[in-house]
């Protein structure tokens, strides 16, 4: 563990929630650079929302026939990708909103997706224990790669690297070659699914949570086990680093946030019900979009929350 000094204890406001969907919200998209947001869930919608206002009502995108449990925007193209569970991808046009691109994938879930500009493929983990490669340009299938008999939950992508990390329901972190698809190393730590992986500002490190509740590290160097902190009472949802590299989130089924310090892994805050009028079911996925310093959250109670977080 860092023996640098933690980061200030940050305040964090829930500014506003963010109703309109009709059943669980299970995935978010957003980046660093832009306050607009996306969501989907059980109900099928897809729905943009902005950040730095959140009095304002969503704009509906689209609507699907199945869940959606993954979203991915390409800002450079303009195009949202979603993951219809048992359908495929499709990539939605954000200026026109109409359906630019449509793969069929194996009839199972989309847990995750991940894309590379480097190399131009996008990575889809799916419930079958496949991974799906589709090319770029058109989307198309480049490779079915079965590498699970149980389902891949999440990715992690380091074009700098050359690394895609792939976590499933078999309880294994897999580092992958991102050229050959090879695996260079397995990681055994976890005793149940792996929900969320993702590598640290600056790439040192390593984070993978999941069922077990756990939250570990591992130094990219070797992939050696720095950290493992019981950090939720239940299962953890999603991790999440801040724009500025100064913060950690997680979310669990414990229904809660906690915002961590993302050098040290200090707890600095917990926002639940109780303490930050927080949601009332499990907290599903993660955002920080725009430059404000500001946390979007998703949950089983249909709600999107929007949070300030400051010191």
């Amino acid at each position: 563990m860092s023996l640098s000094a933690p980061a200030a204890r940050p305040n964090a406001r829930n500014l506003a929630t963010l109703a309109g969907h009709r059943d669980a919200v299970y995935a978010l998209a957003g980046r660093p650079d832009a306050d607009q947001i996306f969501s989907s869930g059980a109900d099928g919608l897809i729905v943009a929302w902005n950040a730095a206002a959140p009095e304002q009502d969503g704009e509906l995108l689209a609507r699907v026939d199945n869940s959606v449990y993954a979203l991915r925007e390409l800002p450079a193209r303009g195009l949202l990708l979603l993951g219809q569970n048992f359908q495929g991808v499709q990539a939605i046009d954000l200026q026109t909103k109409k359906l630019a691109y449509a793969t069929a994938l194996p009839p199972v879930a989309i847990f995750d997706l991940l894309y590379s500009e480097a190399r131009q493929r996008l990575y889809c983990a799916l419930a079958d224990g496949t991974l799906a490669v589709l090319r770029g340009s058109d989307f198309k299938i480049e490779n079915l790669l079965r590498i699970s008999e149980k389902s891949l939950r999440c990715l992690a992508l380091s074009d700098a690297r050359g690394e895609l990390v792939v976590g499933g329901s078999d309880h294994l972190v897999r580092v992958l070659d991102l050229d050959s698809l090879a695996v260079k190393t397995t990681l055994t730590d976890a005793t149940n699914s792996v929900f969320s992986v993702a590598y640290s500002p600056g790439e040192t490190h390593l984070l993978a949570t999941g069922r077990d509740a756990h939250l570990r590290r591992y130094a990219t160097a070797d992939y050696a086990l720095q950290d493992a902190i019981v950090a939720h009472m239940y299962a953890i949802n999603h991790l999440a680093f801040s724009g500025d590299g100064r913060y950690l989130a997680t979310c669990s089924l414990d229904k809660s946030i906690k915002l961590w310090d993302a050098d040290s892994l200090a707890l600095l805050r917990v926002l639940d019900r109780a303490r930050a009028a927080g949601h009332g079911t499990s907290v599903n996925k993660l955002v920080w979009p725009g430059s404000q310093q500001r946390l979007v959250s998703c949950s089983d109670d249909r709600s999107l929350a929007v949070w300030q977080v400051s010191v």
